[in-house]
């Protein structure tokens, strides 16, 4: 079979491999759709903690497929479902995995990154996935291209619900990529009255106007807190989502954020570069409450899928492009591109 296997730091290659054997407690999917995620290219440009020196890795963990094989231990799955799956198992039984937080599991799985994952036409589902309820079965009408995405959008679906976002709520979105614009809609669904988004890239604050923005600000020509509380009349944002790599605002958003609101570092920082200098009063005196977010649960994961099958948002405006795997290097470089959204393996 072919897959794109990950052979260290910048060396990604198209490779054709056997396609894997399953034990009794495994399935086999065979992919369908499988999409890159900003964690791929960080992993090809430096590597990854679950990746040791001189292993290789089939990467990709936003797929979907049908089941091709089913291990003779197996309950619940069939040859010829059509599934989604989580990307991240846990051990099951430590009070993270317990509480369903299995992305902080210190012996966490996940696809493509400590085991093989979608980048490639077959894709074993390890017995923890599969035990831990990650394989989400697919109605007729929600596209594999869909169903892949809906990853991303579940550790979306996560972050606002941490940020307790409620009807009348004015949000705030720093950064128009691909996650930023997927809270700026799934704040609409929460019950936001208004979402702002700030943006610096011209192509980016287009895309945001399309797809729904209430106020679309450059925060280098405008004045981001003078807009933002006359459009909260006067409070600032009740929640503040910082959906890009800026230290200089994660900084400055004590100062847009409404006494008692939500701050989520939901973007992550580059390494060395990721030290902070915050008024610390400044979170005493208006009880802000920052946070960081990551993953989902698999409950969260299930809630997403099951919103996208009541029409309320639509992802498929988020695909923008399509590749074979042959065309590996072209979907690299797209998914990098700035006016691009999500770019998926099409297999």
């Amino acid at each position: 079979m072919k897959a794109i296997v990950y052979h260290g730091i910048n060396d990604i290659r198209l490779d054709d491999i056997n396609i894997p054997e399953i034990n009794e407690n495994e399935a086999l999917l065979k992919v369908h759709a499988a999409a890159i995620c900003g964690t791929d290219l960080r992993v090809i440009t430096s590597g990854h903690r679950h990746i040791q020196e001189n292993e290789t890795r089939i990467l990709g963990h936003e797929v979907a497929g049908i089941i091709s094989k089913v291990g003779e231990k197996v309950k619940g799955l069939k040859k010829g479902m059509r599934v989604a799956v989580a990307p991240v198992s846990g051990c099951g039984v430590c009070r993270q995995c317990i509480s369903g937080m299995q992305v902080f599991c210190g012996k966490d799985i996940v696809l493509g990154l400590s085991t093989n994952g979608g980048f490639a036409e077959y894709m074993i589902i390890p017995e923890p996935h599969i035990k831990g309820g990650n394989v989400f079965i697919l109605p007729d009408n929600m596209s594999f291209e869909v169903a892949a995405i809906a990853e991303p959008l579940a550790t979306v679906f996560t972050g606002l619900s941490a940020c307790e976002v409620k009807p009348a709520d004015v949000i705030l979105v720093i950064g128009a990529g691909p996650v930023g614009l997927m809270h700026m809609q799934m704040a609409k669904i929460f019950g936001a009255q208004k979402v702002i988004v700030s943006e610096i890239l011209d192509e980016r604050r287009e895309i945001a106007l399309k797809f729904g923005a209430d106020r679309v600000v450059n925060p280098l020509k405008e004045d981001l807190k003078e807009i933002i509380f006359n459009l909260s009349y006067g409070r600032g944002a009740d929640a503040i989502i910082i959906a890009a790599a800026s230290a200089e605002a994660q900084s400055q958003s004590l100062d847009l954020v409404a006494i008692g609101g939500h701050i989520n570092f939901f973007g992550t920082l580059p390494k060395g570069k990721d030290k902070v200098v915050i008024e610390s009063n400044k979170i005493h005196y208006k009880n802000i409450k920052i946070l960081g977010t990551t993953g989902s649960t698999v409950l969260n994961y299930y809630k997403t899928l099951e919103l996208l099958l009541s029409n309320k948002i639509d992802l498929s405006k988020f695909i923008s492009s399509k590749f074979n795997l042959d065309q590996y290097h072209e979907a690299f470089e797209t998914a990098k591109s700035t006016s691009s959204l999500k770019v998926i393996f099409k297999i």
